[in-house]
């Protein structure tokens, strides 16, 4: 259903730092660096979506989407603990329950929540 998601970074290299161990536990390799009018981005590839962490075009701050949550999909609940793990090492905030799993009417899902180091708030996700 989407082609990339692309949110913003307030300090682009401890975003980097984060996302990089956070998206090596999904599968991705580390962000590519993509300059564009003097600014820096981080573009990550896997299983043909894209994710983009940017300094904002218009040099004001980023900020976050109250209300909002990046999720990501995980093969398994093991990848999921591992990808809080490597977000907590790496300048990420824990945020609501700890991982495990939600069960609400007819479905089951195994979650993690952090904030990144821009506030932005982000899950992992394995569906059961």
């Amino acid at each position: 259903m989407f082609s990339h998601v692309m949110i913003g970074a307030n300090d682009i290299e401890a975003s980097r730092k984060f996302y990089d161990a956070v998206m090596q536990e999904l599968g991705a390799k580390s962000g590519i660096q993509n300059k564009l009018k003097g600014i820096t981005r981080y573009m990550y590839f896997h299983n043909k979506s894209v994710f983009i962490i940017t300094e904002p075009l218009n040099g004001e701050e980023a900020t976050h989407g109250n209300g909002s949550t990046l999720g990501f999909n995980a093969d398994s609940t093991e990848i999921v603990d591992a990808w809080h793990k490597a977000g907590l090492d790496n300048g990420g905030i824990a945020i609501e329950d700890p991982p495990g799993l939600r069960t609400q009417d007819r479905f089951s899902f195994y979650l993690a929540y952090l904030l990144d180091p821009s506030g932005n708030k982000i899950c992992a996700m394995n569906v059961s």
